[in-house]
């Protein structure tokens, strides 16, 4: 049979993009909406033997880019589609992520940088290559929010890089460093932590910074002022903005705890699913047998902790109004 996208393993069956290799009598209904494969969890059960069946499938390079962890709520944009981001997804050309309300998001670069993104964000990556030499290039333009960009350091002086970053007028070209910024309704500006990069504006000179704690920016609509310095203190402040928050529901690949939300008839099942997803949480749906056929339960993972599972579990129900989910170690 074939269905239409997400997907999820139950007793003795695998599914695998849009198929299903033993039967499973459950409506396409709730596979619509497609999740890329990325987040893809398999738990056979049975003794249907798979192994090297898509062996080729994982024989790809490393990616780009990929979703490390993630404070939800938050969003992919591919195309004219909407998912909300989940830890493991691989990010390609042309995709943008959202991040909402009181999140945080980690994107990991096939040269060892790590991006890490604050609320309200709205980035586009584009132009990610790996070369055969080793180098990497990427474009990065952040129109909204908070960022910062930091080198793995025992890969600092091994990949050579080439990785722009637009933010707001504010053009910054990295070569291995480590840097914050941030692009609002006010301002664009880029403090550099360490190393050097070359930054430029419309209205002025192109300039480098090569100083720890210099900033360069401009306001909105006006030439960029001078390079200066940034205390300490202030820089402090503005790194919280992008690091992930203890207790806020983190999750991240390879998390094992979980919520599950209980079981429902199609109907509900799809609301809630929906409702979740819709909203920046990326939910599944496992069906589960039962006499007579199937019932259904949403679930959510990846959670790092059962600390961050409780955090989670109590906003969804304070904010969305869902049903609370009971914790699970998956």
């Amino acid at each position: 049979m074939r269905l239409g996208g997400a997907f999820d393993v139950g007793w003795g069956v695998f599914v695998l993009h849009g198929y299903v290799l033993k039967n499973l009598e459950v409506s396409p209904e709730l596979y619509r909406l497609n999740l890329f494969g990325e987040a893809m969890g398999a738990m056979l059960r049975s003794s249907l033997v798979i192994f090297g069946l898509f062996s080729a499938w994982t024989a790809s390079a490393a990616p780009n880019a990929v979703v490390d962890a993630l404070q939800a709520p938050a969003w992919l944009e591919r195309g004219e589609r909407r998912l909300p981001l989940v830890p493991g997804m691989v990010l390609e050309n042309r995709d943008r992520v959202l991040t909402g309300n009181g999140a945080r998001a980690i994107i990991q670069l096939a040269d060892g940088s790590a991006v890490k993104l604050g609320e309200n964000v709205n980035v586009a990556v584009n132009a990610m290559k790996q070369e055969k030499n080793g180098s990497f290039a990427a474009a990065l333009d952040v129109v909204k929010g908070a960022f910062r960009l930091t080198t793995d350091i025992f890969r600092k002086y091994q990949t050579q890089r080439a990785i722009n970053v637009r933010t707001g007028t504010v053009t910054i070209g990295i070569r291995g460093t480590d840097l914050w910024g941030r692009s609002d309704h006010e301002r664009d500006f880029v403090c550099l932590l360490e190393g050097r990069i070359a930054v430029s504006h419309p209205m002025g000179e192109p300039t480098e910074l090569n100083e720890p704690l210099q900033f360069y920016g401009a306001n909105k609509g006006q030439a960029p002022g001078p390079v200066a310095l940034v205390d300490k203190e202030q820089l402090a402040k503005w790194a919280l903005e992008t690091e992930l928050q203890n207790g806020a529901g983190v999750q991240q690949q390879g998390g094992r705890w979980g919520l599950r939300f209980g079981q429902y008839d199609k109907e509900e099942t799809l609301a809630l699913y929906d409702k979740l997803n819709a909203s920046g949480y990326a939910a599944k749906i496992k069906p589960l047998r039962v006499a007579g056929g199937y019932s259904y339960e949403v679930r959510l993972g990846l959670l790092v902790t059962e600390r961050e599972a409780r955090a989670l579990a109590d906003k969804l129900t304070r904010d969305l109004h869902v049903p609370a989910p009971n914790l699970s170690r998956l």
